[in-house]
């Protein structure tokens, strides 16, 4: 079929890639605009942008897509189909009704949980063990479409949200192509999502990344890994009169009990306000990621430490 991609992080690449190897036609990709990023603040074109361009794609970055000139060329491609993966843009009713057989959506939540921004934060730090790669047909809603397939996925017990994206970017390139390949045949069945069991996943706060120890072991553990590795949860340590931030990227549930916040042994486990965590990986500030024991030999952290 002749489609017309839309996508700009690293999650999408697994997509964009099944598609082309499944041998459709990509008549043009959709991303981002290029951004500053690095150091030197150059702009740096999406992943998406760099991939298509690897294999010859048109590739336009328009900065919104509610311009009439703007709809005019989208529909202009003459798609069968738009596949959308966190592109970042929403679509306008004429974007959604201009491919023939319509948009679809690959979304990293069992819908209708989890629809919105960071469904991937939020289903580990509200401690979901299970979540999935949903494909929905796009309407103007957020995430509402009907469903047209999902690969379910376990989340376990130490995941990071780091390791349940790139699963889930696997397993949704798997099943776009298969939802794609019965759209093809005439095939493709899609339900309404059910009107019980909506959540909403709103983009991560700052103010939700700062640990706070006052809470159960669990919760904590949880802020933790749903936040790794990016933006990462953090706490502060004071030392040489002066306080660092440093961001903890794994835990795991331990036991102990003491004042929250408490370092209770050499091996960096913290009490929390219901049972302890121990800190296995952290990253100081412009450092690389390092194990809780490599920390410890460059800031030794006694005992009875409050942080």
């Amino acid at each position: 079929m002749r489609i017309v991609f839309m996508g700009t992080p690293d999650f999408a690449l697994p997509t964009l890639a099944g598609i082309l190897a499944a041998g459709h036609q990509v008549a043009a990709v959709y991303s981002q605009p290029p951004r500053p990023a690095g150091r030197g603040m150059a702009e740096r074109k999406s992943p998406v942008q760099q991939l298509a361009e690897r294999h010859g794609l048109a590739v336009l970055t328009p900065k919104a897509l509610k311009g009439e000139p703007e709809q005019q060329a989208f529909a202009a491609h003459g798609a069968d189909a738009a596949v959308v993966v966190a592109y970042g843009l929403i679509l306008p009713k004429p974007a959604l009704a201009a491919p023939r057989h319509g948009c679809l959506n690959l979304h990293a939540s069992a819908l209708p949980r989890w629809r919105g921004a960071a469904p991937i934060q939020r289903a580990i730090m509200a401690g979901d063990e299970e979540t999935a790669a949903t494909v929905m047909r796009m309407e103007e809603g957020l995430d509402t479409g009907p469903v047209c397939r999902e690969a379910r996925v376990a989340i376990g017990a130490d995941m990071t949200a780091g390791e349940l994206h790139d699963l889930l970017a696997e397993k949704g390139a798997e099943t776009m192509v298969a939802a794609l390949a019965d759209l093809e045949r005439g095939a493709l069945s899609c339900r309404p999502q059910a009107s019980a069991g909506v959540t909403y996943a709103s983009k991560i706060d700052k103010a939700e990344t700062r640990l706070d120890f006052t809470r159960a072991a669990r919760e904590v553990h949880n802020r933790v890994r749903g936040l790794s590795p990016a933006p990462g949860a953090w706490i502060e340590i004071g030392h040489a009169g002066k306080t660092e931030r440093v961001k903890v990227l794994r835990t795991q549930v331990a036991g102990g009990t003491g004042p929250p916040g408490t370092i209770l042994d050499d091996a960096l486990a913290i009490a929390c306000g219901e049972g302890a965590v121990r800190v296995l990986e952290v990253q100081r500030s412009g450092k690389r990621p390092m194990a809780a024991g490599e920390f410890l030999r460059g800031l030794p952290l006694r005992p009875g430490t409050r942080l």
